[in-house]
């Protein structure tokens, strides 16, 4: 089984740097990952997809200093 860490928007932020309203912004630039509904009136984001971002920014400020 295949199990999957789900973050609130706080543990984003703390774990990006990202403000609430940049990173929505991001997201809708398609930049970002998305939320998932993981309730109701609750979302969260997938710790991995997170990371990947995380990854592709310092792979793009990596590229820009070569």
């Amino acid at each position: 089984m295949n199990t999957r860490t789900f973050l609130r928007r706080p543990d984003v932020q703390r774990l990006t740097g990202l403000s609430t309203s940049s990173m929505y912004e991001v997201m809708k630039a398609g930049t970002f990952p998305k939320p998932i509904r993981i309730g109701p009136k609750a979302v969260a984001w997938d710790a991995d997809e997170v990371a990947e971002w995380q990854e592709r920014c310092l792979a793009k400020r990596d590229a820009a200093a070569a």
